[in-house]
């Protein structure tokens, strides 16, 4: 691990001032800000990540859980997994996120992991985490070892001839099963960004993970207010049953009346290179009885632009199947 300096700023202002100084907020940059540093340092021992400087960042005032002036709720970046997984509020009404963020990592992890953090959470990708190999999220331009290589965690959907990286989280996919909204501050003021715009796919440039820009920090995630009388179910598929990351996962929020479904979000992990919402689904199952042929069609629809990889073919399976299970179970617990 390679030398840095340590500030520990007192307010939001101070820190977006001291990560401005970066000449990027993507792979690479020489200011990063740290919470839990469930991924940070990992990373940084494998000098994957060398920053110059490490801004701390846990004894900023954003570590609440609050509704929001429409009715929703407001989590703060440096709320824990595991406060926001108990949370009264979030089990009530956003159950599918509870769900999600349970069935991540260990309980030694949740309870250091915050929110902001795992929305920045790195790929699992055996290459990225070792610079021995060739990757081009790590480092632009010099090829990428999985495809060919060892894939099968990797992702199927929005790949492209540079990277098929998989998003790992868990929460991410819930998230944007909720619809959820990433407020951002910088020296230039704040905006709000929806999840689903907030990841980019990574076409020629892989090291690009998001929209952030140098300065800008998460300072908080809103939810909107719940759908009356929705139902919401988070599925994961994996190797084991604990501490494993996602082969295939589906985060379900479905509101049936009349016999239909007049609401639908269907999000997908462990198969995306960004947490992966699928308006395709949505679409087959709009206004559709809650069937088992209306779920096998919209699981095909999910599906039809997969693109595996030499190892991970069966994923394609697993994920119509993940999903039909899970509207399934959205559909008897209504």
């Amino acid at each position: 691990m390679d030398s840095f300096t340590f500030t520990q700023p007192t307010t939001v202002d101070q820190a977006v001032q001291a990560a401005a100084k970066s000449a990027t907020a993507q792979q690479g940059a020489q200011v990063r800000f740290v919470a839990g540093g469930t991924t940070l340092v990992d990373l940084m021992k494998l000098n994957v990540e060398r920053p110059r400087e490490i801004v701390d960042i846990n004894i900023l005032p954003l570590d609440r859980v609050e509704p929001s002036p429409n009715g929703g709720l407001i989590i703060g970046a440096l709320v824990r997994n595991s406060d926001v997984a108990h949370h009264p509020t979030i089990l009530r009404d956003y159950p599918v996120l509870s769900q999600a963020l349970l069935s991540g990592a260990s309980p030694q992890l949740r309870n250091m992991a915050t929110t902001g953090g795992n929305l920045l959470q790195r790929t699992r990708c055996v290459y990225f985490r070792d610079t021995a190999h060739a990757c081009n999220k790590r480092e632009p331009g010099t090829g990428c070892s999985a495809i060919g290589g060892h894939n099968r965690m990797l992702a199927i959907l929005g790949t492209s001839k540079d990277c098929i990286a998989t998003n790992p989280s868990d929460q991410n996919v819930a998230l944007t099963a909720l619809e959820a909204t990433i407020q951002i501050q910088s020296p230039k003021g704040k905006r709000s960004v929806p999840i689903h715009d907030f990841y980019l796919v990574p076409g020629s440039t892989p090291n690009r993970e998001n929209v952030l820009e140098p300065g800008e920090i998460i300072t908080s995630v809103t939810l909107p207010s719940p759908i009356a009388g929705a139902n919401s179910t988070y599925l994961k598929l994996r190797d084991r049953a604990a501490y494993e990351f996602a082969l295939a996962s589906a985060a379900i929020v479905m509101q049936i009346s009349g016999g239909k479904i007049r609401h639908i979000r269907v999000a997908l992990g462990g198969v995306g290179t960004k947490p992966w919402r699928s308006f395709e689904a949505e679409k087959a199952l709009e206004g559709h009885a809650p069937d088992r042929a209306t779920f096998v069609r919209a699981a095909e629809a999910a599906l039809k632009d997969a693109k595996p990889a030499s190892e991970n073919a069966f994923k394609v399976e697993l994920s119509r199947r993940c999903i039909v299970r899970a509207l399934t179970m959205s559909t008897k617990s209504a």
